[in-house]
């Protein structure tokens, strides 16, 4: 019986299966897909460089046996590429790469020019202090250990650890980690910087976060020392910018941080982001900017399911020596699905609780807690969804309510959808105005305060408010 490509991969899948734990299988040889068989080599397709380099990293030996069994001592691996970040096409592209078949290769250090390594003014060394070593701001409780792996974040932690294992010498740069409040962002974040400080003593590690690095950069053009503070940054091996979407509408900022991240991006340095969102979500970045995010990986921490909700409990409970009965950390799994802040949130309030008030850990005591939570938990919501309820409520559509017209009521409820959006979201003015009609900040500005002024002499828009507000929070 002649050979096939799907007739080998399935013998040697096999093999894999029988000798690896199963989410490994599920995770990383389940998507490949077997593409041709020319004599002793086989061609293997693999969703992107991510996963060729994964392979290379973790399974090559595994894959080498299995590949033996099947075509011999002289079987060859060659991987099929997707290339999703080329510059040519929208279009996902493919490369072939032969398997190594060994270790990779470590990635070369690039070499500085002699002109970069002149003393430098650190911005976060008091102006007059000797500069000795640069601080890395990372906080060592955060690590890969104590951050639980789950469905919900299980790319972004393996992403992580491969940016730590070789920082600069994956395909993954910038790793940009997105996701909502309390997921994790921050804690896998300062956990690649902890490894990297572990594994090479030699690299310059910074954690900042986008609002500090924004401050730096006004106070450099005050004290005219704009060409230091970006030395400073371009001679970072490892940089890492929490909450990068502060960076919307800030014209100044992003300017500066595109030449910063082309110069480390060009020298083969890691740039690490996070955002609350992914960079087709970002409003008021600068589209140069936003290309360059998508060089790398985009992944995203999701929130966790109930089997990642008891690991976490239980994590976090042997972490702090505490015994807790079953079924309390069950009830408490089930009910706070939100975020791994509240679910920490929940158990420490329980400690203090059976602390202070010798008390045993009683289900009621867990239902009282995490009702509080609940109830006290804001639900987040969008701009979108704000102008749907404002639209909804005065009978229009939201093309209507983003139109151009002067109409007094249709003003009015744009008002009010630009109100609601600066006291509920996140979002900057300029990014309000420019979701809600593309309007400037100035006028969001006008709106609310148009809002608040009639809100006090208006009877009528006043209940208009009141009814919108409690639409829009329950």
């Amino acid at each position: 019986m002649n050979k096939t490509a799907e007739l080998v991969w399935l013998n040697c899948l096999s093999f894999i299966e029988d000798n690896i734990k199963p989410q490994a299988y599920k995770t990383w040889f389940e998507p490949i897909k077997p593409v041709k068989l020319s004599g002793e080599a086989l061609t293997i397709q693999v969703p992107s460089k991510f996963f060729y380099e994964w392979l290379e990293e973790h399974y090559i030996k595994l894959l080498r046996v299995a590949l033996v069994r099947e075509l011999g001592e002289h079987a060859k691996l060659i991987y099929d590429v997707r290339m999703e970040n080329t510059y040519s096409s929208n279009s996902p592209q493919t490369v072939k790469i032969p398997s190594s078949n060994r270790n990779p290769l470590k990635p070369q250090r690039v070499t500085l020019p002699l002109e970069s390594k002149r003393e430098l003014k650190n911005p976060f060394i008091i102006p007059g202090l000797q500069k000795v070593k640069i601080e890395s701001q990372l906080n060592p409780n955060y690590n890969f250990d104590n951050f639980i792996e789950g469905d919900s974040n299980r790319l972004a932690r393996s992403a992580s650890i491969a940016v730590a294992n070789k920082p600069g010498g994956t395909s993954f740069n910038p790793l940009l980690i997105y996701g909502g409040v309390g997921l994790g962002k921050t804690h896998l974040a300062h956990a690649i910087g902890v490894d990297i400080k572990d594994k090479y003593s030699d690299k310059t590690v910074l954690y900042i976060s986008s609002e500090k690095f924004t401050q730096q950069f006004i106070d450099s053009v005050k004290s005219n020392t704009r060409n230091d503070f970006i030395h400073f940054y371009q001679m970072i091996d490892v940089l890492i910018i929490d909450d990068v979407q502060f960076l919307s509408g800030k014209a100044g900022t992003q300017d500066v941080f595109f030449h910063i991240f082309n110069h480390l991006h060009q020298n083969g340095k890691q740039v690490i982001l996070t955002s609350d969102k992914a960079p087709v979500d970002m409003q008021d970045i600068e589209q140069r900017l936003l290309s360059r995010f998508k060089w790398g990986l985009s992944a995203e921490l999701q929130s966790p399911d109930y089997e990642t909700r008891i690991s976490i409990l239980q994590n976090k409970l042997f972490r702090d020596g505490v015994e807790m009965p079953e079924e309390i950390v069950e009830y408490i799994a089930k009910n706070v699905k939100s975020n791994v802040r509240e679910l920490e949130g929940v158990v420490i309030s329980m400690i203090a609780q059976a602390s202070f008030n010798r008390k045993e850990f009683t289900l009621e005591l867990a239902r009282q807690i995490v009702d509080k939570f609940v109830k006290n938990t804001k639900k987040e919501v969008s701009i979108d969804y704000i102008q749907k309820v404002v639209s909804k409520y005065f009978d229009m559509d939201v093309a209507t309510l983003q139109s151009k017209t002067r109409k007094r009521h249709v003003v009015q409820a744009r008002q009010l959808a630009m109100y609601f959006a600066k006291r509920m979201t996140k979002s900057s003015l300029a990014s309000i105005g420019s979701q809600i009609g593309q309007r400037d900040h100035a006028t969001v500005l006008h709106a609310c305060k148009t809002v608040d002024n009639l809100t006090e002499t208006d009877k009528q828009f006043r209940k208009y408010v009141d009814d919108l507000t409690k639409k829009l929070t329950f």
